[in-house]
């Protein structure tokens, strides 16, 4: 069994470690919590490192992919192309046409500029495709997670236009297959998840009967939470099979037989507590009366991303014994920043915990999702942390090796496996 510090003393920091064992235990709990037989997408936007995406596609998982980079990913696993769903509002003809001749036969598309290229592309390479109409849904529950559509929004097309552009009309080649709806991410409460899943569904039904359209497939989306950075669990949402199934029975009477098929998707909850952050303590110093904490993983390694809703400093609250044993001495506020040469490099302030040591390691829990795949990676040409997938026997499985690549000449992002 490799503890974590050992594996900071082996590796060096900063670096991030994943547990396979969680990765598949999120998955099973997740698959036990949604309507018996449902397809579940894995985002590789949370994290698209190849040990856990094989171990997610093994599960039975598709896989949600929105890059080239997620592409090689799948690819790299030998993950079916056929089981993965290509979405994004802002596609290019490049990688659309990359994907279809992976293989990849179902889109997202999030307008009729979308579906034109990706139907002239299908059509030029004479390889017929299915898509699903991504729908900007009225909102379920109000103020919950991070509201993606329901209001203006880039993602998705008002339902109207849809219906105003003849987006649910197949064409030669391409199978208008259904709709594609996520209205919100990170969704602790049940009632509120359960409303906007009613939500969306409500959109997609009118939005047929409007299209006069029998749908093949409708995703649903997500919205299933995650703590960030800060000890907790993610939440259990035991009641929520029964209800949407309830729900769906109500509202589409064959899908228990597939007639619609049901599917959502998950990143955050699926791979967040599979990841621990390890940082090395560099110093430690006063100013006007604040402690500082500088470490060598900053927003270059970590919460760097404020398009996943850190507009502000992150929250980070790390554990000071790596191991998580009890650590010695009272609690202390403490700004913890990393090495980098910008005022913006702070991942807390005021963090309450005991008074750090120059050379302590600290560990930094429920880093697996939104970690490294959404941190500033090449901001001013710091490394990259490595990354180290553990088994279920606690042995090293996989080693990413980013610095090595970088003294190379040779380092690519976190997706460029």
């Amino acid at each position: 069994m490799n503890s974590l510090s050992r594996l900071a003393e082996r590796f060096g920091t900063p670096l991030y470690v994943y547990r396979l064992d969680r990765v598949r235990r999120a998955a099973l709990d997740l698959l036990g919590a949604l309507p018996t037989g449902a397809r579940l997408y894995y985002s590789l936007k949370a994290n698209p490192h190849p040990a856990l995406v094989r171990e997610l596609s093994g599960l039975g998982l598709h896989l949600e992919i929105s890059s080239p980079g997620e592409l090689a990913v799948a690819q790299h696993v030998r993950h079916p192309a056929e089981h993965c769903l290509y979405t994004g509002p802002g596609k290019t003809a490049a990688e659309v046409s990359a994907a279809l001749r992976a293989g990849v036969r179902l889109f997202s598309v999030e307008s009729p500029t979308d579906l034109r290229r990706v139907t002239e592309l299908g059509t030029g390479a004479k390889v017929p495709f299915d898509y699903l109409v991504r729908l900007n849904a009225q909102a379920g529950a109000v103020g919950t997670g991070l509201r993606m559509t329901g209001r203006s929004s880039q993602f998705g097309t008002d339902p109207d236009t849809a219906l105003a552009a003849g987006m649910f009309d197949s064409v030669p080649g391409a199978h208008a297959a259904g709709a594609h709806l996520f209205s919100a991410t990170n969704i602790v409460d049940e009632r509120a998840l359960v409303e906007e899943f009613r939500a969306v569904l409500r959109t997609a039904l009118s939005t047929f009967e409007a299209a006069g359209s029998t749908p093949a497939l409708i995703d649903l989306g997500g919205g299933f939470a995650a703590p960030f950075a800060a000890p907790g669990e993610r939440p259990a949402y035991t009641g929520l099979r029964a209800v949407l199934e309830e729900l769906l029975d109500g509202a589409l009477p064959g899908w228990r037989e597939g007639r619609p098929g049901i599917a959502f998707e998950s990143g955050r909850h699926l791979a967040a507590d599979c990841g621990s952050l390890l940082t090395t303590v560099l110093d430690v110093k006063q100013s006007r009366g604040t402690t500082y904490a500088v470490l060598d993983a900053g927003v270059n390694v970590l919460g760097g991303m404020s398009g996943i809703g850190r507009l502000l400093t992150p929250a980070v609250r790390p554990t000071a014994d790596p191991d998580g044993g009890a650590a010695a001495g009272g609690l202390a506020e403490v700004t913890l920043v990393g090495p980098l040469c910008t005022p913006l490099d702070v991942l807390a302030r005021a963090a309450k915990m005991p008074l750090p040591r120059v050379g302590d390691v600290l560990r930094i829990d429920n880093t697996g999702a939104y970690g490294l795949s959404a941190s500033l990676t090449g901001f001013l040409s710091h490394p990259v942390a490595t990354e180290v997938v553990l088994g279920a026997d606690g042995a090293v499985v996989d080693v990413r090796d980013h610095r090595a690549a970088y003294a190379a000449g040779t380092a690519t992002g976190p997706g460029g496996w």
